[in-house]
């Protein structure tokens, strides 16, 4: 009977490939809503999974990961080394009741009341 291996230095990689997403911080929770402007969805939960699309020129981009970490106002969305970069080049405001935010270079306008989401309630 052949014993199959499993080396011990795996287990660290399977727990960062499987890990979920943390909740925002009380902080950021203003980053939470569907966003959109600009050929760009992103929506953020609460419960930190994010959904991305963009289209652009022909060409599709889509995430669906969890947030691993602000920096700054920029925040990062990924699974283990697998990581993607938003630049906010302006953090969510509201003026006059809409909520707009600048993400790598495009202004997104906050399309729903900012409640609370769930991973399930996320759609591109």
């Amino acid at each position: 009977m052949t014993r199959t291996r499993f080396p011990f230095a795996t287990l660290p990689l399977l727990a960062l490939l499987t890990a979920c997403a943390k909740p925002l911080p009380a902080d950021r929770l203003h980053y939470v809503g569907d966003w959109r402007g600009n050929g760009v969805s992103l929506l953020i939960a609460e419960d930190g999974n994010v959904v991305y699309h963009r289209e652009e020129g022909g060409s599709t981009v889509s995430i669906d990961a969890p947030l691993k970490a602000f920096d700054g106002d920029d925040f990062e969305v990924g699974i283990g080394p697998l990581v993607t970069r938003f630049d906010v080049g302006q953090p969510p405001q509201e003026v006059d009741g809409e909520w707009t935010m600048e993400v790598d270079g495009r202004m997104l306008r906050r399309e729903d009341d900012g409640r609370p989401r769930a991973k399930g309630e996320l759609k591109a």
